[in-house]
């Protein structure tokens, strides 16, 4: 395994992410305090989501031919350039102006966050190496300790907009990620997952099953938590129970924290280190059993809280506790695909691959996204979260068709 290059691919991610998670934060509740309407504050995300759908596609093609060092690179400096953009906008703007202004400045951000995190999910396949489940291993430890700095970010966004203020607390992030960048920069080796073979831009679109039925259970999976997550939680915690921005930005931390540790412990939750040398066909065909699993664990406690919170029994200890049970599942439901991915995949085309699986990714969050604002508008928090209890129900019906690993990679053609 290549330490210095893995430190510094995930170095670069963890700041990205911390700004990332921040930067929601601080949107949502900066213009939530404006009067923004729920569909408002979800069209505000939605370039951002839309971005990642296009940048995961040619992100992919474009890291496979230039090297992943170099989409890593461009990635943490467009999300400098848009912290520092956000800073222009006014309070005085028309509403208008405002949210055409935030959705523009947030493709950018769409751009910059997919393709930091396709460089660095890729770069683990050639870093990390294979032996005693060292894939699996690294891919967890990668995404559960993303997930738990974007809890952090959550955090951080809230406490500094009520410290410091909007602008300030963006150009405290900014800072942030440049120095990211300045090491990025400096020390890591651009040739990372650089493909032998000349790829065409045709091969953006997955012709392998096993990849493409991964990627429509992903674009499910997290539209099941988008819809209840991005907007209608946090508004129903602030309006309705009356919760501070620290409060409505602690849970959502602490969440997404205990999501990251749960993800980087999943290799062990799913038993499927192998550390004994058992045969690695039967513990991938456990991989990809616990994957079927646990949707359909997610599946039953997502329609367990929908249905109590409808009926209003012990409503805040349901959403609090509920949760915090949904999001053991989701992590990992997340951390099982997230190295399915790479696992069907072969290094020539693993970023090609890995796009393709996170523009999916965001097709979900997309959706996810604007039915959180619609739902929430059109029957509060119960609807979002049967919405999303029913997005589970798919996830799972998707699941029960993917192949092993050995059998997916032998049948898998070559792509030219």
């Amino acid at each position: 395994m290549n330490v210095r290059n893995y430190a510094l691919v995930t170095a670069g991610y963890w700041a990205f992410t911390l700004t990332d998670g921040a930067l929601r934060m601080l949107v949502l509740l900066h213009f939530n305090e404006l009067g923004y309407s729920p569909v408002v504050l979800a069209f505000l995300f939605l370039a951002y989501e839309f971005m990642g759908i296009v940048t995961n596609l040619i992100g992919g093609w474009v890291g496979s031919r230039t090297g992943l060092g170099l989409t890593l690179r461009v990635g943490l400096g467009l999300q400098v350039a848009a912290l520092v953009a956000l800073t222009l906008q006014q309070e005085s703007w028309a509403e208008w102006t405002s949210v055409v202004f935030v959705m523009a400045v947030q493709a950018l951000s769409g751009v910059a966050k997919d393709l930091t995190k396709m460089s660095s999910k890729s770069a683990v396949k050639f870093v990390a190496g294979d032996e005693d489940g060292a894939l699996f291993k690294m891919v967890a430890i990668l995404t559960g300790s993303k997930n738990a700095l974007k809890g952090v970010g959550f955090f951080l966004g809230a406490a500094l907009l009520a410290s410091l203020g909007y602008e300030a607390a963006l150009w405290t992030l900014a800072a942030i990620v440049g120095i990211a960048l300045v090491a990025i920069m400096a020390m890591l080796n651009e040739d990372i997952g650089k493909s032998k073979k000349r790829t065409p831009l045709g091969s953006i679109l997955s012709k392998s099953g096993p990849v493409n039925r991964l990627s429509a259970a992903r674009v499910f999976l997290f539209a099941s938590r988008d819809i209840w997550f991005v907007v209608a939680l946090p508004v129903f915690l602030e309006e309705e129970l009356g919760w501070s921005f620290y409060a409505v930005g602690g849970f959502l931390a602490a969440w997404v924290i205990g999501y990251g540790g749960v993800q980087s412990m999943a290799p062990r939750i799913l038993g499927s280190t192998r550390p004994d040398g058992s045969d690695q066909a039967n513990g991938v065909d456990r991989d990809v059993a616990g994957a079927r699993r646990w949707a359909m664990i997610l599946g039953l406690i997502a329609l367990t809280i929908a249905a109590l919170v409808t009926a209003g029994i012990a409503v805040t200890a349901v959403i609090v506790g509920g949760l915090i049970i949904f999001g053991v599942a989701f992590a990992v439901n997340s951390s099982v695909h997230s190295y399915l991915i790479l696992a069907y995949s072969n290094e020539d085309d693993v970023s090609i691959d890995v796009g393709f699986y996170y523009s999916a990714n965001a097709v979900g969050r997309f959706v996810g996204t604007l039915l959180s604002g619609v739902l929430y508008l059109w029957g509060g928090l119960p609807v979002a979260l049967w919405g999303a209890a029913a997005f589970v129900g798919v996830t799972w019906l998707l699941t029960l068709r993917l192949p092993a690993v050995d059998r997916a990679v032998s049948a898998a053609p070559p792509k030219s």
